[in-house]
């Protein structure tokens, strides 16, 4: 029987979408499953969506040749970071030292997903489903939950961190100066993240809290939460107010066992947070899930004329061509995650000194920040 389509994208997020434009200008047929509207953890609508990713120069030129880059007040440039240890560690990066443009852009995610859809519903090459249909090739971008992996006899291997994320927005009393900063205090990582452009006063928050601190902070008075706010970022903008729902999840590093293969006689790959998890600390996780559509649309360009997208081959030239870039990342942020989480004064001193000493490590210091940035 014919295939109705070359190619079934498992979820329409932004990895998928992305993965389902790209690979329509290769001419298949795509069909692209749409997914539920995301919530928090306390039943947060999509209308107060307060998501926003560090996305890095590779990522952007990636959306920028498909034209769904969001405009500037919604893709803020960040000029310099600011990164505090717990007892004076201190590691800055500037643009201008780096000679680049911007160290990475923090997006807001529903601007972005709005462009994207956008461009899907103009591409004739892709068809937007609401139930998976047979195709030559299925790929999963379903998140981190999804629900399919199982049915193609993939193994998620999951390492719970014993924190959760919450992420709100805050309007601040004074203007971020398009400065990212970023504090790791006492096991917990609390992250400030420009946005509404170069004058803007807001920030998106992600806050990396134990587990047995996170509810209260959830269920906390909006005044006493942006006070514990105040108070884990040294007041570094001023007084701020809560301008958002706030959302939580679990963190956790995970890794699928393989990324494709033949299973039953249906090919499938994976992509993005279905495919492997790290630690948010460093804002790497998009910029990965972005980086496997790009080799994943470059392998099925380059392949031979006779091979078909579900070649098993073909499936492990792109899961070849990304794994160790990936695990060298998950590894590098479960190191900082374990370094920050355990107390006591002799480690908290080693660590402390180890951020100042990275922070005059010159050329070092240059080539971590130019791998993050994607150069």
């Amino acid at each position: 029987m014919t295939q109705a389509f070359d190619i079934c994208i498992r979820g329409g997020g932004i990895v998928g979408s992305t993965l389902a434009l790209l690979l329509a200008r290769e001419r298949l047929h795509v069909g692209l499953v749409r997914q539920a509207a995301k919530t928090g953890s306390d039943g947060a609508a999509p209308d107060d969506d307060v998501r926003a990713y560090a996305l890095n120069a590779k990522s952007r030129a990636l959306l920028e040749s498909l034209r769904c880059w969001p405009d500037a007040a919604h893709a803020t440039e960040v000029l310099s970071m600011q990164i505090k240890g717990d007892e004076g560690g201190e590691v800055n990066f500037s643009a201008a030292e780096l000679n680049v443009p911007g160290l990475t852009w923090i997006v807001d995610v529903p601007v972005l997903e709005a462009r994207l859809a956008e461009a899907v519903r103009y591409q004739p090459q892709i068809e937007v489903l609401d139930t998976p249909q047979a195709a030559a090739l299925t790929i999963i971008c379903e998140g981190k939950t999804s629900s399919t992996r199982a049915e193609f006899g993939v193994d998620f291997q999951v390492t719970p961190y014993p924190q959760r994320a919450i992420a709100a927005r805050l309007r601040c009393e004074r203007a971020h100066g398009q400065c990212a900063r970023q504090w790791f205090s006492q096991g917990e990582i609390l992250a400030f993240l420009p946005l509404d452009g170069p004058q803007g006063n807001s920030v998106a928050v992600v806050w990396s809290v134990k587990e047995d601190n996170a509810q209260a902070l959830l269920d906390a008075e909006a005044a006493v939460f942006c006070q514990k706010i105040e108070a884990a970022s040294q007041g570094c903008l001023g007084h701020v107010t809560l301008s958002s729902a706030r959302s939580a999840w679990p963190l956790q590093k995970a890794s699928a066992e393989r990324w494709g293969g033949v299973h039953d006689g249906k090919a499938w790959a994976l992509a993005g947070d279905a495919a492997h998890n790290v630690h948010p600390l460093a804002g790497q996780g998009l910029n990965l899930g972005l980086s496997d559509v790009a080799a994943l649309t470059r392998v099925v360009h380059e392949r031979e004329y006779w091979r078909s997208v579900g070649d098993e081959k073909l499936l492990r030239r792109y899961e070849r061509s990304r794994r160790a870039e990936v695990a060298a990342m998950g590894a590098a942020m479960d190191a900082l995650q374990q370094l920050f989480w355990h107390s006591g004064a002799p480690l908290q001193s080693l660590r402390n000194w180890g951020m100042n000493g990275f922070e005059h490590s010159g050329a070092v210091k240059q080539w971590v920040a130019r791998q993050a940035m994607g150069f």
